[in-house]
């Protein structure tokens, strides 16, 4: 009898199967392929998730790896790139990724509570809170947020996110 191959199952397929047509893909490791790509590429080893100092790339489904900010910040130091031995990178020498943090209408600042932890946390002064005769919200400047996720880990209300640049969102920057 022939073994079965060690290739992860395709999460897309099970997305499909579990009737979620249009989710949004995962939060990959920076320099990652696009999403087709990057799953045909990845052979779930987890070198890339060993490598990584911040401890923030995690297994995913289909032992995929995950950026989960909610446990810190990328510092974007490119070993999680240089220990894919599966090509499942592009080269560090382009942009990282195309993440930027949201806020939601969970946010305490929108329910008057004073608040700034995100903009506390994010080190490129990405955040920041307009002066205004009410509590002031956060606004994030789209052409400084790296997608870090500085942000995210310390936002008391989980209100802050970090979601892909869309080409409406680059247009405003």
């Amino acid at each position: 009898m022939v073994a079965a191959a060690t290739r992860p199952p395709d999460p897309r397929r099970r997305a499909l199967l579990r009737g979620r047509l249009h989710t949004p893909h995962p939060l990959r490791p920076p320099w990652a392929l696009d999403e087709r790509a990057f799953v045909d590429a990845c052979t779930g080893c987890g070198a890339c998730v060993a490598a990584c100092p911040e401890r923030v790339l995690v297994i995913g489904e289909g032992r995929l790896p995950v950026f989960d900010p909610g446990l810190g910040e990328c510092t974007f130091c490119t070993d999680c790139a240089s220990a894919c031995e599966a090509r499942a990178f592009r080269s560090v020498t382009d942009i990282a990724w195309a993440l930027q943090a949201r806020v939601a209408e969970t946010c305490l600042t929108l329910h008057g509570i004073v608040c700034s932890s995100c903009r506390d946390g994010c080190g490129e002064s990405a955040i920041h809170f307009p002066v205004t005769s009410r509590v002031p919200t956060p606004v994030v400047a789209a052409d400084r947020c790296t997608g870090c996720g500085a942000c995210v880990a310390g936002c008391p209300s989980a209100a802050i996110s970090l979601r892909p640049v869309t080409s409406e969102d680059a247009a405003h920057v």
